[in-house]
């Protein structure tokens, strides 16, 4: 069995979202011990912000008049969409970055979408995966900042209406407090969000670990 990977922090070391994808997948390990973790981290081995364009002008030129660059993207678009297709479980672990996505998962989702199986059905259907996503702040019903998070929609409608996968989201909010001042009235609430999302990765993982076996 093979669980596949993916981190689009820019972070290596202190990432929230890191410690929420790495719970999950000690959890998914635990019961497929001796399994399979494949790793692409976006956010530290960043896909080129050219790449999705030249995969495009491939789609639309004959393929004797590709140039390098178009071969090259045709060619990891493929790539892309086969460790998605090959694996029996995803992990996803993806920030909030300025209110919107990381701009490094994006181009992964456009080149991605550049490879025609990805585009023409629900490529994951049925495929158990987890998405782990943070925010520096709150974002939910009442706060100053409600409808500012234009990330985890977005991931919800890529991940699962567009590619199909069976989601399931782990979310944790108020990841900047102690770390900006102007935060620091929020350190109770912030400990509840934290412990409750570490909670919610145990649980998630074990799922993900009973809903990837063989059939």
């Amino acid at each position: 069995m093979t669980l596949f990977r993916l981190d689009a922090s820019i972070r290596t070391h202190g990432s929230a979202s890191r410690e929420i994808a790495d719970i999950v997948e000690e959890e998914w390990l635990a019961s497929h011990p001796g399994d399979t973790v494949e790793r692409r981290h976006v956010g530290v081995e960043t896909l080129p912000a050219t790449l999705w364009a030249a995969a495009v002008s491939a789609g639309m030129t004959p393929a004797e008049e590709h140039t390098a660059e178009q071969r090259e993207a045709v060619a990891l678009a493929a790539t892309l969409v086969d460790e998605l297709r090959a694996a029996d479980a995803l992990l996803f672990a993806v920030p909030l970055y300025n209110f919107g996505v990381s701009q490094h998962f994006k181009t992964y989702v456009d080149v991605v979408l550049a490879d025609p199986r990805a585009t023409t059905e629900p490529f994951l259907a049925g495929k158990p995966t987890v998405l782990a996503t943070v925010r520096g702040g709150a974002y939910g019903a009442g706060t100053p900042r409600e409808g500012w998070d234009h990330s985890t929609p977005y991931l919800r409608r890529i991940i699962g209406d567009c590619w199909g996968a069976d989601l399931t989201v782990v979310e944790r909010e108020f990841t900047l407090v102690g770390v900006n001042p102007a935060l620091d009235a929020f350190v109770d609430q912030a400990a509840q969000m934290h412990a409750g999302a570490l909670q919610s990765a145990r649980e998630a993982g074990r799922a993900l670990g009973a809903l990837s076996v063989p059939s």
